[in-house]
């Protein structure tokens, strides 16, 4: 079992920075209850200057307000004082580099009426890769996507997630790494809790939005492979096109890059050391710790812009 605090690990809760066994709330909350509620996941890196550095913050805290709007939360913090707030836990944890999670939760309300406030919790405890570091077997759940029409897929939303706990407890009851799940209409969606790209005669693939949560991380793949030179194309992505591509990954904030060996235990034919996702994992290691020294990437001022 993971360690996520301890009798010395702060929290941010509105306004105040508090030990983490202190950190008390109540037990009759929609967000408890019903997983309504929004949260992002983001990591902060040690540079190669030996700084920390939260990788794409801005985008990370701009994409909370936007989830908690999109479900009717009240929101009332600005984007900078939460940065400021998440380096000053990081600071208190002594944590160089970290996951971050900040959680929007509603008050005492066991109605479905409105909120009036909400509240804020920022918290930080090491992590590895979410997926390993190894090539993954994955397998094609059951389950699908919720409806787009039936919940704010674009919202980081507490609730959906239950979708991906079923997903990857079944991939892993069956003896693979994780899962793939597909969309109503049958077409390839993302994992529980990373997107997936393949590769097909030199060119990368997506999905295109609609069905799935618009990653931060997917955008910086698409960043980087535009600086790399290498051509991506977001398409509805049919099951029969993924198994016959030369090779996947998957990537998100807590799994970052990570190849794939198999789908449904049929091996991907190209060795990941020759695939497009090597040469992204390799340019996502070197950009989220800002290590520009090697030149084969190009462009360093690329790089720098990507990391907003």
């Amino acid at each position: 079992m993971a360690n996520y605090f301890d009798e010395n690990t702060f929290v941010y809760r509105d306004g105040e920075y508090l030990k983490a066994a202190d950190a008390l709330t109540h037990l009759y909350g929609q967000t408890l209850h019903y997983g309504y509620g929004a949260f992002e996941g983001i990591r902060a890196y040690e540079t190669v200057t030996g700084a920390t550095k939260i990788f794409k913050a801005k985008e990370h805290f701009d994409r909370l307000e936007r989830s908690a709007k999109l479900l009717n939360l009240p929101y009332h913090w600005t984007t900078g004082e939460l940065i400021e707030a998440s380096y000053e836990v990081l600071k208190r944890n002594n944590h160089k580099a970290a996951y971050v999670r900040p959680l929007v939760y509603a008050p005492a309300n066991m109605g479905f009426n409105p909120n009036e406030k909400s509240h804020i919790v920022i918290e930080t405890w090491p992590m590895q890769p979410f997926l390993g570091e190894k090539l993954l077997s994955v397998f094609i759940s059951s389950y699908q996507r919720p409806n787009p029409k039936g919940f704010k897929i674009e919202a980081k939303a507490c609730g959906h997630y239950v979708n991906s706990i079923l997903a990857s407890h079944e991939a892993k009851a069956n003896g693979y790494d994780e899962a793939l799940l597909f969309d109503m209409d049958g077409y390839v969606a993302e994992a529980p809790g990373a997107n997936i790209f393949m590769e097909k005669d030199g060119k990368l693939f997506t999905p295109a939005l609609g069905n799935i949560l618009p990653g931060i991380t997917r955008a910086t793949v698409i960043e980087l492979a535009n600086v790399l030179g290498i051509s991506v194309e977001e398409k509805q992505i049919t099951p029969e096109e993924l198994l016959a591509a030369d090779s996947a990954f998957f990537c998100g904030t807590a799994a970052e890059v990570i190849g794939i060996a198999s789908i449904n235990k049929k091996d991907f034919p190209k060795p990941w050391s020759d695939s497009i996702g090597a040469r992204i994992q390799a340019a996502y290691h070197d950009l989220v710790r800002e290590d520009f020294s090697d030149r084969k990437y190009s462009a360093k001022e690329k790089l720098e812009t990507s990391n907003g």
